[in-house]
């Protein structure tokens, strides 16, 4: 096959004979001058001609004009010859395809003419073509240059002259296509030396000359001026190359050509980048708007089924409304895909036809090549783009979900939140919504799957006719296993995930309350609970695997164990069996071993994607809100602030028990309203009855205005004090500073290194309890609102910042607003304008203070135990009080500290430098190649070096086994066989070699889930010891996120993908090795090829991997803010629904869904990017070994040897990139090894137990307490929170502690408890030094009721006695003691009663009575209570105190308190200011004196008598 310059007829057509008619003569001539080669040369080249001789004039007189009129200045030569150079032009994708055609046209030309100028033949024709050839590429360059040029000249259109020339070019070009087809299509061919180069470049230079004449048609250039509309566009371009405003670029694929995206070019620079340097967050760009997250979320919402609408799977059927044109799309690329698949096959007969000499033509084996070729290409492309438009599609479908379950979780109702627990819907939206977005992926394969088989039967049919039956049959037991198989996985899947949920639930709640769990040393119990639900769990999983693995086992082994059945069956029904058929049988089985081996997998993502979008339609269903159940009304007239009529709520959506009944309330604007009543009955819920967040069983609640609501529990964001303060508002300087001022804040933001900018851990950790509560307020008074609900703001502060905040905020800042007060402090309850007494869920009194006091009971009863604790304070006061009326202004210092209760104070302070104020460190994440360090850590964790070792010498083996059968298919279908063809010696040797195949698959697989399972339950088991060894300080500057993604996302792909692709990738690497080995040896010169192919995939993959490693891991670090920001509003939707901020939280919600989306945007279509090079180059390696088994001669390379090397060739393209690509997935998988070992090497805290230091067991038996010269620092390079206390407690005695907030009264109870270690000086206890004990031995030995009374998921007896220490009778005694035995027994499940996430089921009041039942039970002589009585009235608090007094009589007990009544029972007072001991002595002693405690008291005094 050749290319041939044959001579050029230019002679005239033959003279008319009479009979021809003047038409036929007339249809002679313009055949002649239109559809020959002379005539048309002439054409073109005259054409050319003028247009060369135009663009000179032009030129020449635009220069000539220049230089006459600007005095031949030289620099103005170099100025534009046409345009104006004072706008900004764009170039658009036009322009930049106009030069492209142009230069392809060029080069093509320019070829053509090479090729004329070298041809051998000789005469006129040769010069003839010469001249016009060259003449073609002199205009082409020229043309190009003048393009070029215009760019320079910002012409917005063409030249008249260009466009007509590329009008008349396009029909001079159209005949000489015409005359290539006419001559290629007519009969007589044998004259013909084959393509001509006219043909060649007819073809090729036509659609260019389409495109052009589209160019000259339109007229423009593709140079668009910048107009205000664009000006702001060009600008943004610009700053963008300056690097400057990097954060606003958008990605290419937004802007990309159809070219472009078709080869993914678009990427390139985002690669390069990447290769050169570490990408970082701000490299990546944004997504395109039209996949952006809050598009995809209105789609989803406006397609969301309607109330007359009751569909099965509502979010299913959304889903499908919302993207069912992508669907469409993917599947028509899959069609396509499977179009072109068979041709390889179907070709093979043809190939082994044509090199055993039966051949049509000479040319027959070039083209069998051409269309192997395109075949290859088409597929390669085809299978890419499904890839990519599935995976995005997948990443659209995830975005859309988890926005719209985000703005469902700020609609839930009390109990639907319940219900779900934070856990399960955390996991909503990091598992089930990849579940379906992995399953985009799939989904096709199921249908296609019949498709593909049905036509692989075809195939097979024609070659071996009858015996296809036995495949047919083999196949479809093969499926009904898979069927079966699948329904079993699904079942472990689903119950991996509901111990998965249980698992992370359990995580959750260890890491929100660990330290309590640390107070209380119950780290061993916590691991034993969480250990319990992973063994379940990897009960489950083991099955999973197993059970995967043998799924792996059948599919792999189908093509072999069918093959070999047809095989028989051929033989029996006496089918010849040459090379041509047994290699095409071989080809399509393993070409339907794709659809039989992903049918599984693709079933497995579909069953897991139909139990994720259950859990989500239960989601999606559950109850919301009602948003009528309170009447707004924003600006009304009238006197009445809130109204509730005959009001009746509940707490459960279901069922019918009424938390709060027969509620009738009317509260005027302005009026400032008190809510008091015993622990349980009804404040908090009348409250939230106001903001409708209970369920409205009967009556009326009407609200006049915008409402602000601070709860009970303090609920902090993780940000700065700044941003929690203003709330998504504007700053209003002069506001802001005044909400600060009458919060009592000043002093605290003083005290910090960075003011209201520092920022505040997770939960608000390192703020101490006031201060939290004052910030809550702050947020409140800020956003000024018409009515205020304040939930005992009053119980985390002292004495004296509750006086200060009650006269500046609630009466004076608040003093025009509508205030209703949830409060325990009976002392403000003269200054209140109405008193409302709740009583078991009903307002019982309501009035004035002195009118409720006479009429009834209750009221009475909290005022009696009020007055009788002030007695005690006042039996303590003999001294004069004019003394105490002003406190010593210079000790009212508040302070904050980086560490737990913020206690640091500006004394001593040193200025730390600016990068240490960030107390959430940024996410620690390794860069570069995930090191071969920890491949060797994962390979050889579970059993050393031996384990992998055996995995691949099986695998290796494997793979022999599988080229022994075929090598003995060649060998015996050979034709110099064929005459000693023994059928039962042959089917004997294949049986053989398919029976030991198996048995090693079998073998590896088996070894490979025992590796992966043992090696993720050691990875689980370290990270959880390394968790609960872990310092307080860890979990203080670690988000919970950020350990909860590595124990969700991370553990699974460790559990699951892992050692599932591991295994794959092995399998696919010896088999690109096999067929190399198969292919050299029957086409030799392919060996020349595999060096720079093996060069090229190793460079491809490198260049590539630099960028999706650092794609994963951004990924990763992207992801925890979502989940983070998720749980975090979840638990604050009462305060985020009070604020009316719904909107605010769900745009940054989208705004972090969209960082992370990018990510995996970019992550795909680096893929394929990848996927589509190296398919390509595959495929041309494969076609050009074709052609040298074409070329060789048939003595070198027999027939049955170019079946063999097709039907293993054929798969190339496909292994070759699965191989890479697979390697690349297991390497971004390995960042989930690095993610979980960078947390199982947390440095420990010291050890829980040490046996040479055992205390005594009776230990402490006195009590006696000795602090010697105390210094603590919460980290180093912190300042001094405590600075040197030293004083002895005596066995027995009760010591209060007081100080003004973040004063270091709670940091002084942790170092007791070691939780924090003194920098200096020791603590004594019954003469052991607590320092050199074991943790668990010194802190089991304590007994605390910390300040915020935690109760974990479970019931009253795991909450009660976690270890399960106690028997029932210890209990209810316990309980009894603590006054919750009526309360317990009144619930039917008795000790077993419901205990739900973080307590939320009991109220503040009583969660704090079962905290104070646990001490009980401990019998500690060393007590310590940090304001433990802070969330309950004065009744309630007298009955703790009582009950204090009474079962711990001969305990030492260290208590914080900001009730001067509780301190004045004490024996003695220690007052802590600015982290010293300043004052410590009996109450009466200091009272007698001038003194800080004297003050507090005074204060406290002149608050209870009337502010």
């Amino acid at each position: 096959m050749s290319l041939a310059f044959s001579t050029l007829p230019c002679a005239f057509p033959v003279k008319q004979t009479s009979g021809d008619t003047f038409i036929s003569t007339m249809l002679q001539w313009l055949r002649y001058i239109f559809l020959t080669p002379c005539p048309q040369r002439a054409i073109m080249s005259f054409v050319d001609v003028v247009l060369l001789l135009f663009l000179f004039v032009f030129t020449a007189t635009k220069l000539w004009k220049k230089s006459s009129f600007n005095g031949g200045s030289s620099t103005d030569l170099n100025k534009p010859l046409i345009g104006n150079n004072r706008f900004v032009f764009l170039t658009t994708m036009r322009f930049k395809l106009t030069i492209t055609a142009v230069v392809v046209l060029t080069i093509l030309y320019t070829v053509a003419s090479v090729l004329a100028f070298s041809s051998s033949s000789m005469g006129l024709s040769k010069q003839v073509d010469e001249v016009f050839w060259l003449v073609q590429a002199i205009t082409h360059v020229v043309l190009a240059l003048f393009i070029i040029h215009e760019k320079r000249l910002q012409t917005v259109a063409h030249p008249r002259s260009v466009r007509i020339y590329w009008i008349v070019n396009f029909f001079i070009i159209s005949l000489f296509t015409v005359s290539a087809v006419i001559r290629l299509m007519s009969v007589d061919v044998d004259d013909t030396k084959g393509f001509r180069v006219d043909d060649v470049v007819s073809f090729i230079s036509f659609p260019l000359s389409l495109f052009l004449l589209f160019v000259a048609v339109e007229g423009s250039t593709g140079m668009v001026l910048s107009t205000e509309e664009t000006r702001p566009l060009v600008e943004e371009k610009t700053k963008l190359h300056d690097g400057t405003t990097r954060k606003s670029e958008v990605t290419g694929f937004a802007s990309a050509s159809l070219l472009s995206k078709a080869f993914w070019i678009w990427i390139n620079p985002l690669l390069s980048k990447g290769h050169k340097s570490v990408l970082k967050i701000d490299d990546i760009p944004t997504l395109s708007p039209e996949h952006r997250a809050e598009r995809m979320s209105s789609i989803f919402e406006s397609k969301w089924p309607q109330s007359k609408e009751t569909p099965k799977h509502p979010v299913g059927m959304t889903l499908l409304r919302c993207f069912w044109k992508e669907l469409a799309f993917t599947a028509f690329l899959a069609i396509i895909r499977l179009c072109v698949m068979f041709v390889g096959p179907v070709l093979i007969q043809n190939f082994v036809d044509f090199t055993s000499g039966k051949r049509s033509s000479e040319y027959e084996g070039y083209y069998l090549v051409m269309i192997l070729l395109v075949a290859k290409f088409v597929e390669v492309m085809s299978t890419h783009h499904f890839n990519f438009q599935a995976q995005k599609l997948g990443m659209l479908l995830r975005c859309t979900l988890i926005s719209s379950l985000y703005k469902k979780g700020l609609k839930l109702s009390c109990s639907s939140r319940q219900d779900h627990g934070v856990g399960t819907i955390v996991n909503y939206m990091a598992v089930d919504t990849q579940q379906l977005s992995d399953m985009m992926l799939h989904l096709h394969a199921v249908w296609m799957m019949p498709l593909q088989v049905g036509i692989g039967l075809v195939l097979l049919y024609n070659c071996l006719g009858a015996s296809v039956v036995s495949a047919f049959l083999g196949l479809l037991c093969v499926f009904v296993y898979s069927v079966v198989s699948n329904q079993r996985n699904n079942k472990f899947q689903h119950n991996v995930m509901v111990n998965r949920d249980s698992r992370m639930k359990a995580v959750n709640e260890m890491l929100n309350y660990m330290r309590v769990i640390k107070f209380q040393a119950w780290e061993e119990h916590f691991k034993q609970r969480i250990m319990g639900f992973r063994e379940t769990e990897y009960g489950w999983l083991s099955k999973l695997m197993f059970s995967i693995f043998g799924s792996i086992v059948v599919m792999w082994s189908t093509p072999l164990l069918v093959s070999t059945l047809t095989f028989g069956t051929a033989i029996l029904l006496g089918v010849q069996l040459d090379a041509a058929t047994v290699f095409t049988t071989t080809a399509v089985f393993r070409l339907l071993q794709e659809p039989i081996r992903t049918f599984p997998q693709s079933m497995i993502s579909l069953s897991q994607a139909m139990i994720s979008l259950e859990r989500l339609d239960r989601f999606m269903l559950s109850g919301e809100l009602s948003k009528d159940s309170v009447e707004r009304e924003e600006g009304c007239g009238g006197q009445t602030a809130v109204e509730i009529i005959d009001g009746t709520f509940s707490w459960d959506d279901d069922n019918m028990h009424e938390d709060l009944k027969n509620i009738n309330l009317k509260i005027k604007k302005g009026e400032l309203t008190a809510i008091v009543g015993t622990v349980g009955s009804g404040k908090s819920s009348l409250l939230a009855s106001i903001l409708g967040e209970m369920r409205k069983i009967s009556g009326k609640v009407r609200v006049c205005g915008s409402v602000a609501y601070v709860a009970q529990t303090s609920w902090i964001q993780n940000g700065t004090i700044e941003e929690n303060i203003l709330f998504g508002l504007p700053m209003d300087r002069q506001r802001y500073n005044e909400a600060i001022r009458v919060c009592c804040l000043e002093k605290d933001l003083d005290m910090m290194d960075y003011g209201d900018q520092t920022e505040i851990g997770e939960r608000g950790i390192n703020l101490s309890g006031g201060q939290k509560q004052r910030i809550q307020l702050a947020r409140a008074v800020y956003q000024d609102c018409d009515v205020y609900l304040l939930d005992d703001v009053f119980s985390a502060v002292d004495a004296h910042t509750g006086s200060e905040i009650f006269k500046e905020c609630v009466r004076g800042a608040l003093k025009s607003k509508t205030t209703i007060l949830v409060t325990h402090q009976v002392d403000f309850l003269h200054n209140v304008d109405r008193i409302l007494v709740t009583k078991d869920g009903m307002i019982v009194q309501s009035g004035k203070y002195d009118d409720i006091l006479e009429s009834g009971m209750d009221f009475k009863a909290l005022v009696v135990a009020h007055e009788t604790s002030m007695e005690l304070v006042e039996q303590g006061m003999v001294m004069p009080g004019e003394n105490l009326n002003k406190p010593t202004k210079s000790h009212e210092a508040t302070s904050i500290h980086q560490g737990t209760n913020d206690e640091n104070n500006s004394i001593d302070k040193p200025k730390s430098s600016k990068k240490n104020s960030k107390l959430i460190k940024e996410e620690e994440r390794a860069t570069g190649k995930v090191s071969l360090h920890m491949y060797k850590l994962y390979c050889t964790e579970a059993f050393g070096w031996w384990g992998i070792t055996v995995v691949l010498v099986i695998s290796l083996l494997w793979q022999m086994t599988l080229m022994a059968g075929d090598y003995w298919l060649a060998y015996e279908t050979s034709e110099e066989r064929a005459k000693m063809f023994n059928p039962s010696l042959f089917m004997y040797v294949y049986a053989i070699t398919t029976v030991v195949s198996i048995i090693l698959l079998v073998a590896r697989s088996y070894f490979f889930a025992l590796l992966g399972l043992r090696t993720a339950q050691l990875f689980f088991t370290q990270i959880v010891r390394s968790i609960l060894h872990a310092p307080m300080s860890f979990f203080d500057t670690t988000p919970s996120g950020r350990i909860l993604s590595r124990a969700s996302t991370d553990q699974t792909n460790v559990d699951v993908l892992l050692p599932l692709f591991t295994g794959v990738v092995i399998a696919m690497y010896i088999t690109v090795l096999s067929i190399f080995i198969i292919t050299c040896q029957n086409s030799w010169p392919t060996v020349f090829l595999i060096i720079p192919l093996a060069w090229l995939n190793i460079w491809y993959r490198d260049y590539y991997l630099a960028s999706s490693r650092e794609f994963t891991r951004l990924d990763s670090i992207t992801k925890a803010p979502v989940i983070h920001y998720f749980s975090e509003s979840i638990a604050g939707v009462m305060t985020i629904r009070s604020f009316r901020k719904q909107k605010i939280f769900c745009d940054e919600n989208l705004k972090r869904v969209n960082a992370n989306l990018r990510m995996d945007f970019h992550n795909y279509s680096s893929n394929e990017w990848l996927g589509f090079r190296i398919e390509l180059f595959g495929s041309f390696v494969f076609c050009i070994s074709a052609m040298f088994m074409i070329i060789l001669p048939s003595s070198i390379i027999k027939p049955e040897n170019v079946g063999l090397s097709l039907s293993y060739g054929l798969s190339l393209n496909a292994v070759l990139f699965w191989a890479v690509y697979m390697s690349c997935f297991i390497e971004n998988k390995m960042v989930s090894v690095e993610r979980i070992k960078q947390f199982t090497n947390i440095p420990s805290e010291p050890a829980w137990n040490i046996k040479d230091h055992l205390p005594p067991s009776n230990w402490p038996s006195q009590g006696n307490v000795d602090i010697k010269e105390l210094q603590v620092r919460y980290r180093p390079n912190t300042p001094l929170v405590l600075k040197g206390i030293t004083l002895s407690i005596s066995g027995g005695e009760k010591v209060g502690v007081v100080g003004r907030t973040g004063s270091g009264k709670s940091t002084l109870i942790q170092v007791f408890f070691r939780l924090v270690e003194p920098s200096e000086g020791k603590i004594i206890i019954d003469g052991v030094d607590i320092s050199i004990l074991g943790l668990h031995d010194l802190r089991s030995r304590f007994g605390i009721i910390p300040q915020e009374p935690v109760l974990f998921e479970g019931t009253v007896r795991s909450n009660i006695d976690p270890i399960g220490e106690y028997t029932d009778e210890e209990i209810w005694k316990g309980l009894e003691r603590c006054q919750l035995k009526d309360v317990v027994a009144a619930k039917p499940e008795k000790l077993d009663s419901l205990v739900v996430d973080n307590g939320e089921n009991w109220s503040v009041g009583q969660r704090q009575l079962l905290c104070l039942g646990r001490v009980i039970l401990k019998k500690s002589r060393l007590l310590f209570m940090d304001e433990a009585t802070a969330s309950v009235d004065s009744q309630t608090d007298g009955v703790i105190q009582k009950i204090i007094r009474e079962e711990f009589a001969l305990c030492t007990i260290i208590s914080i308190a900001h009730r001067i009544p509780t301190v004045m029972d004490c024996d003695r007072v220690l007052v802590v200011d600015a982290g010293r001991a300043k004052e410590y002595d009996k109450p009466s002693n200091l009272l007698k004196k001038q003194s800080l405690f004297g003050a507090l008291v005074q204060e406290y005094v002149n608050r209870s008598s009337g502010l």
